[in-house]
This record gives structure tokens, sequence and C-alpha cells, in this order.
């Protein structure tokens, strides 16, 4: 019976021992490291930059474009950018067809090419900027301002009428519609280009990428123009028939003048700061 008494005296001793050294334990993992405070992000101002000159190459619905940008730092995180360059402008409707045979492209109903000159004023920040590397620079950035659209013709039309002329003409195989009137090539009817002013602007979002010295951006956002007169990209005329001689005849409304011109657009810069 002491035997027995004696063998439950140690067994809780032991069992409250151990209860002992894992409270001390679980004491010790309640104990919370101190918090490592992280460095101060890099700004341009602080690496001794103020200044940004970048080359762009530009891609959007109206093709490639090139520009140039300026930016001003004038905060930290915030910089005045102005931006310009040169970028196509279509129509909505526009369908580029290209022959097998010969390589020519054409494009049914165009009228005029359209060359659009944006100069835009906009301001860029920096975002997260405690909690992204420095070497690789998120931000949002929204620009507007004038520009301006050069218009020149892309059917030579001839006998102003407002649309390309086409005879009816009799073949072994049945009637054929036969072009009097040529397409321009893209460095023809210059002479005869007209310039527009209206407005333009954009909002994007992107990331400068490398050292703040040499860094290479890139841009996803929307652009768009907005003429207020428009602009007749497209034929704004279309006869209603042809004569008993093949001569189109009663030529009526076709497309109106567009004011808006509206896309997505991808923009690479490289550059460098001083």
């Amino acid at each position: 019976m002491r035997k027995l008494i004696t063998t439950k005296f140690l067994a809780a001793f032991f069992a409250l021992l151990l209860i002992g050294f894992s409270g001390n334990r679980v004491f010790a993992q309640l104990k919370e490291p101190e918090v490592v405070k992280l460095p101060q992000p890099k700004t341009p101002l602080s690496e001794g930059y103020h200044n940004r000159w970048g080359a762009d190459i530009l891609l959007n619905n109206f093709g490639f474009g090139i520009g140039g940008t300026y930016s001003r730092v004038v905060g930290p995180y915030t910089q005045l950018t102005f931006r310009t360059g040169i970028t196509g402008i279509r129509n909505d409707t526009e369908q580029n067809f290209q022959s097998f045979i010969t390589g020519q492209q054409i494009i049914p109903n165009k009228y005029k090419r359209a060359l659009g000159f944006p100069f835009l004023f906009g301001i860029k920040h920096r975002l997260f900027p405690r909690k992204i590397a420095d070497n690789f620079r998120p931000f949002i950035s929204g620009s507007a301002g004038p520009a301006m659209a050069f218009t020149y013709p892309y059917l030579d039309d001839a006998d102003n009428n407002g649309f390309r002329t086409f005879n009816v003409v009799s073949t072994p195989y049945g009637p054929t519609l036969q072009p009097v009137e040529r397409v321009n090539d893209f460095f023809t009817g210059w002479k005869n280009g007209h310039s527009h002013w209206g407005l333009s602007g954009s909002i994007k979002i992107g990331a400068d990428i490398g050292s703040f010295k040499h860094p290479f951006t890139v841009e996803f956002g929307y652009f768009f123009y907005y003429f207020k007169s428009g602009l007749q990209i497209m034929e704004p005329k279309k006869p209603t028939g042809y004569n008993q001689s093949g001569f189109p005849i009663n030529p009526v409304p076709f497309y109106d003048a567009q004011n808006y011109f509206g896309t997505p657009q991808i923009r690479l810069t490289f550059g460098g700061m001083w």
C-alpha cells in the first residue's frame, strides 16, 4: 500500500514539474520581437534629380506613334509632365484590305488621312512607395491639353463629288464597276491638307523601372481626341445609282464628320533624369 502511495506521489510531482516548464515555454513564446523599421523610400529629390526627359513609343488602335516627354519633380512622389508627339487618327468604321497579288492596301469609303499632334499637360503620382521596392515604382497619371489634326486627301477626288467615282463598264462577264479616281499614297496630297484644332487627354497607370537616373517606363491607359467641328475621314456622300451611260447619279449624304476619337494605348518611354 505504501509503495502504491509513493508511486502516485512521484507521478503527481513530475506532472506538476512538467506543467511548470511548459508554462514557462508558453510564456516565452508570447513575447513579441521588436519591430524593425523600414528604411525611407528613395525619391528623385533624395537622389538629387529634379527634371526628366524621355523619348516615347506609342501603340494604339490608330496605329504606331512617337513622341517626347518632359517632367518636373514637385514633390517626393509627384511630377508635373508635358508630352507631345504624332499619332494617326482613324474613323471607327475603317476596315483595311490588302491585295495578296500587288500588296496594295485599300480602305473602302475612306476619304482623307489624318495625323494628330497632342500637347498634353499633366500630373503623375507614385503609388505605394513604402510597400514596393524602389526599382519598381508604380504610378497613376492624367493629362489634358490642346491638339492639332492635319487631314489630307486619301482619295484624289478630281470631280469633288465627295466619293470615289466608278463607271459601269460592260465586260464578257457582265457589268463591272471600274474606278475613275485613284487612291493617293501616304506622301501624296499634303499640299491639299488642312489643320484642325481640338482637345486631347489621357488617363493611365504605369511603372518606372530601374534606377532614377535612367528609368524605363511602361504605361497602359486610355487616350482621346475631340474636335468640335469634326474630321471628315470617310466619304461624305455616295451615289444612289448609275445612269444609262454608266455614270453615278443622285449622290446622298453618307458618313458624317466624327468628333470623338478614343483608344486604349500603350506607351514606352526611354530617357533620363538630371
